[in-house]
């Protein structure tokens, strides 16, 4: 016990050895690592926080991103939404659903089209699914678009050795507009539609059914900043001709439609925004004798697409 307790006392006494701890901790570590290497320096916190950024930053160029699903609800959206050849993924039954001539319309062009996943669910899960709309027994759901990337819509002109003919809407907000003009873009041999990110329309059902099919071969490209878009092509040497009711030019009379040209179409009410307008090179007017005030945009555009087009034929 006394033994004991000269061990557990403050006094120096006989020690255990170390083991070659201490010898081992006498030699050296090598060269100091650098600053930016050194956990804790303040380069390091900074290389560390660049390497992150670098994960974070999106690339420059490549597609303009997806859209998201969308469901379209009831019978005869969904039979048209598949007459109009709109991408679908699956197609959901309502399980004992009344098999009228709609309903085996849908199934019967489901069967042609191929491709299409045929799942019949309980009528609780399709109302899940819709958020309690009323979907008639069917629910077709659509992929999220993949949209380009507005590069793309100039580069695939020229490959193809012509000038860049592009539609641009701003604050188009009605997918029945977008659909339309991808209509015209199509028509009048044009490359793209571009269109902003937010408070815009984008390429739903709808859209597809007003395209009329064109958009599975037309292009529609999504950009963050429309003004920074339309600023990038002018620097490729393309004109920016905005579409106004006080357009200083008329559409007939502007020979830059000859060219490489990007065509900005407002929106019905409100036309062009303020940066976007400062923006354009050209302001073009239409000539409307019967004294309407505007045009919805996929007339509009159709009408100055017609004018590109004469004047490239």
């Amino acid at each position: 016990m006394a033994a004991n307790n000269r061990r557990m006392s403050g006094k120096k006494g006989a020690q255990v050895g170390s083991g070659g701890q201490r010898r081992r901790g006498l030699e050296g570590k090598g060269p100091t690592p650098p600053a930016e290497m050194r956990k804790g320096h303040k380069k390091n916190r900074v290389a560390n926080a660049k390497a992150k950024q670098a994960v974070r930053r999106p690339v420059a160029r490549g597609r303009g991103g997806k859209g998201t699903s969308e469901m379209v609800v009831g019978r005869n959206p969904v039979v048209e939404a598949l007459r109009e050849g709109v991408p679908a993924v699956t197609l959901y039954v309502q399980q004992f659903i009344d098999n009228d001539e709609r309903v085996r319309e849908a199934l019967q062009l489901v069967a042609d089209r191929g491709g299409v996943h045929l799942m019949e669910a309980p009528r609780p899960e399709l109302d899940r699914m819709t958020n309690g709309l009323n979907h008639q027994g069917l629910v077709l759901q659509v992929p999220p678009y993949e949209y380009a990337h507005p590069e793309d819509l100039a580069s695939a002109a020229y490959d193809e050795g012509q000038d860049p003919l592009i539609v641009a809407l701003d604050g188009v907000t009605d997918p029945r507009n977008l659909g339309a003009a991808v209509r015209s873009v199509s028509a009048f041999g044009g490359h793209g539609v571009l269109v902003p990110e937010r408070r815009a329309a984008g390429m739903t059902a709808g859209a597809w059914k007003s395209s009329a099919g064109t958009a599975a071969r037309t292009p529609v490209a999504r950009c963050t900043n429309l003004t920074r878009a339309l600023e990038a092509y002018k620097k490729q040497g393309i004109a920016v001709v905005g579409l106004a009711a006080d357009g200083e030019h008329e559409v007939g009379e502007l020979a830059a439609l000859g060219g490489p040209v990007v065509i900005v179409v407002g929106s019905e009410g409100k036309g062009l925004s303020r940066l976007v307008g400062e923006t354009c090179d050209y302001r073009v007017r239409i000539p409307m004798p019967g004294g309407a005030e505007s045009l919805n945009a996929g007339v509009a555009a159709g009408i100055v697409l017609y004018e590109a087009a004469r004047r490239r034929a």
